[in-house]
């Protein structure tokens, strides 16, 4: 695994310390030594390293096992399709062969015990809010992934949405994106359903800048390709309210 670092978006940065580090050094094993970090002076923590560009892959990777083990134990059950998901997912993104090195850090996960809160402000200190808003789109597909988004997974990706510093209006628009009702279209835009056909227009011009897939370039082309299909469900969303109302 002493490749990991390099193959992964460049490097680990941030996520080598604080709880992250704690839970996922072990794991690493040797490739803490060789990871690339970032050790200039900011506004982040005592250990010096911050948000840095050319790890933000890599961060973002190991974010995502932390949160996902936590998502996946929520309900007291890891099942198969989950863990399939959550596989084909990595796989997607990295690749077979990286996702060899990443799985075993995810087993290694569900055997421990994750302090939610400390790991999730540990990256909202670092992480910027559209990669954290990115975040929770990942965390309700993996629950979504055996057909149907489970309760308890619900209600920890809620907490996890909160401890991120995540607007409730934001979350309840990804929220709605895999849990669809009557109103999951103006959720989607993050508008009531009372809303004027002017309110609704504004709120999907701010919408889409919102999830421009220009706002998750660094983490490569395989997550703006997915912010591209968020991006798309916005339009969606707009243009069935669009059509019930009979606007032009």
């Amino acid at each position: 695994m002493g490749s990991f670092a390099k193959w992964i978006g460049g490097g680990l940065g941030w996520v080598l310390g604080g709880p992250i580090g704690g839970l996922v050094g072990y794991a690493l094993g040797s490739v803490v030594d060789n990871a690339t970090t970032s050790s200039s002076s900011s506004s982040g923590d005592a250990s010096g390293l911050r948000y840095n560009s050319s790890t933000a892959q890599g961060d973002f990777a190991i974010s995502l096992l932390v949160l996902t083990a936590a998502v996946l134990k929520s309900d007291g059950k890891v099942v198969k399709a989950e863990l399939d998901f959550v596989k084909n997912f990595l796989v997607s993104q990295f690749g077979a062969e990286q996702t060899k090195k990443l799985l075993p850090v995810l087993r290694d996960l569900l055997a421990k015990d994750i302090p939610l809160q400390d790991v999730c402000v540990q990256i909202r200190q670092y992480m910027p809010v559209a990669q954290r808003i990115q975040l929770l789109h990942y965390l309700f597909g993996i629950s979504k992934s055996d057909g149907h988004v489970d309760q308890k997974e619900a209600k920890i990706i809620g907490e996890i949405a909160n401890y991120l510093n995540i607007d409730r209006t934001d979350f309840e628009s990804v929220r709605a994106m895999y849990w669809r009702d009557t109103q999951s279209d103006y959720k989607i835009l993050e508008v009531a359903e009372t809303s004027t056909d002017a309110e609704v227009k504004k709120a999907f011009r701010k919408m889409a800048v919102k999830y421009h897939p220009d706002k998750v370039i660094d983490l490569g082309e395989n997550a703006q390709k997915i912010a591209k299909e968020k991006f798309q469900m916005v339009q969606e969303a707009y243009d069935n309210i669009r059509k019930k109302r009979g606007m032009l």
